[in-house]
């Protein structure tokens, strides 16, 4: 049985007792219930918004991170005019606990 859950304008495959990395929740709890946009159990799948009217995808935040750093740098011909730029990610571990129908 899997999910796929949608979180941080990204969609995830999920299966119970996995980790994954998502954009960083601002949620102080440690439990959390996000919504799945489809679910399989075997040949059944679950898709539309009245089949999943029950369902839900425990989790729970595990830790919280940084990603590697991104190095920018733009310039504009003849100008003189260079910038150098870095960026990090942040992001949230979670765990999935159970999914529900």
């Amino acid at each position: 049985m899997y999910a796929v859950i949608k979180t941080g304008g990204k969609q995830y495959r999920v299966e119970e007792g996995q980790r994954l990395n998502v954009e960083r929740l601002n949620d102080d709890s440690e439990d959390l219930s996000l919504t799945p946009v489809m679910v399989v159990d075997g040949d059944t799948v679950l898709a539309t918004p009245e089949q999943l009217g029950g369902a839900s995808v425990s989790a729970r935040v595990v830790g919280e991170g940084r990603g590697k750093k991104i190095d920018g740098f733009t310039y504009k011909n003849k100008s003189n005019n260079r910038r150098r730029y870095g960026h990090r990610q942040s992001f949230s571990t979670i765990e999935i606990v159970g999914i529900s129908r």
